[in-house]
């Protein structure tokens, strides 16, 4: 008679053999896996930034809206990074089931994360009028112009980088890909890709008065309908979530934003230079696929007990930090030539290859030393706290690092002297 329940319980015992087996790989193994991931990453990140450089003039049209790019780019992947980690885990503990149904964990998750993208596109449009007005970003956005683009924007985007996400987690399950190597850097890439154009497009309805008023005001109503029925009807995973995700993703938000102000205050400099705005993606988006890589293959590590939470790395996880630098070499490099490259292509004005080389490696050589320090210290802390790391490791991470990207970028296009 066919046992249902011993089949399931096979294949469980066999997903965790492969799943341990990948932990605790050498890197030589799976190093092909993880730089190709980073560099489709980054040539997919550029194309996001060549739209952004031939973007400049809207740009300036609309003041506030660069100052908002980052954060929304981050948005897509801390939302979606972390539901891929999450399901990444799953894989590795053996209770992955590819279906849609509310009762199961892709279910949940893609319904956590749509409503999580309606409501953080909400706060981050009036968190960004906040920061334009203390900041004093001349005649910047009015705030319902800032919902509207926020929340048509993100939630353009957010259906492209749902399918990523879940494509990638079943092609993880189908090819025998290590989730943690693949979902961080190709989530954030698709983000970084959607992200950017969709917003655009929903800034091309700003001058429609009538149209952003209706979206805007629709999109604020809904907050509380949202928040209703995720109390009442959403399943206990799903509020979860949901009430997890959103302190780490409005701290994301706030950090992101912060970003967005040293980008815009250095808009003359970038709309002289827009090989710096193809770059610029890349950059940041490398800064946070590193650490949400870093981060995610920890957290699958603290789950299954390879490692524990040690304020000294184990030799497992040191392992995964010395891999992580080794990565950030060609990738950051591989940014700043195929920026050059890719600018000077579409005609538009760059600095130079060796100065946007310099610029790229030297930025990326200090983004990776803090990368690696906030991964392993911000997801042993939410162990510590008793929180789950895959919900709270790669949005702190990701965040932080766009802050400190373009930190470091401006410091470095700064000290090379490109202006």
């Amino acid at each position: 008679m066919f046992d249902r329940r011993r089949v399931t319980n096979r294949r469980r015992s066999v997903l965790l053999r492969a799943a341990q087996r990948r932990r605790d790989q050498p890197f030589v193994e799976d190093g092909g896996e993880r730089v190709a991931a980073l560099l489709l990453l980054v040539v997919v990140a550029l194309v996001a930034g060549l739209f952004l450089g031939h973007s400049a003039g809207r740009l300036e049209e609309l003041p506030g809206l660069l100052l908002m790019v980052p954060a929304a780019i981050a948005l897509r992947g801390n939302i979606f990074g972390a539901l891929g980690s999450r399901l990444g885990t799953s894989i590795h503990a053996g209770t992955f089931r590819l279906s849609l149904r509310p009762s199961t964990v892709v279910g949940e998750n893609v319904a956590a994360s749509s409503v999580l993208t309606i409501s953080s596109s909400v706060v981050l449009a009036v968190l960004a009028k906040l920061v334009a007005v203390a900041f004093g970003v001349a005649g910047s956005l009015s705030l319902l112009a800032f919902v509207m683009i926020s929340v048509v924007g993100g939630v353009l985007a957010s259906v492209a980088v749902m399918i990523t996400a879940l494509g990638l987690t079943a092609g993880s399950v189908r090819f025998g890909w290590d989730p943690d190597n693949v979902t961080a850097p190709l989530v954030t890439a698709m983000g970084d890709v959607a992200t950017v154009p969709a917003l655009v497009v929903a800034a091309m309805l700003v001058d429609r008065s009538r149209t952003t008023n209706i979206v805007a005001l629709a999109a604020i109503v809904s907050l509380p309908v949202i928040a209703a029925v995720v109390v009442r009807v959403g399943r206990p995973g799903l509020r979860t979530i949901v009430r997890e995700s959103m302190p780490v993703l409005g701290f994301g938000i706030v950090v992101d934003l912060i970003a967005g102000v040293t980008v815009e205050r250095q808009i003359e400099s970038f709309a002289a230079n827009p090989a710096l705005l193809v770059m610029l993606p890349a950059f940041l988006a490398v800064s946070g696929a590193l650490g949400g890589t870093l981060s995610s293959r920890l957290s699958s590590r603290l789950h299954l007990g390879s490692i524990g939470p040690s304020r000294v790395p184990e030799p497992l996880a040191r392992r995964d930090l010395s891999a992580t630098c080794l990565l950030a070499i060609p990738a950051f490099a591989a940014a700043g030539a195929l920026a050059h490259g890719l600018a000077s292509v579409s005609g538009l004005a760059s600095p130079g290859l060796w100065p946007l080389l310099g610029a790229a490696l030297i930025g990326g050589a200090v983004a990776t030393i803090i990368a690696v320090a906030i991964a392993y210290y911000s997801t042993i802390a939410s162990v510590r706290a008793g929180l789950d790391p895959d919900t709270y490791g790669i949005p702190v991470v990701t965040s932080t690092l766009d802050l400190f990207g373009a930190f470091t970028l401006i410091f470095a296009v700064t000290l090379i002297g490109i202006t």
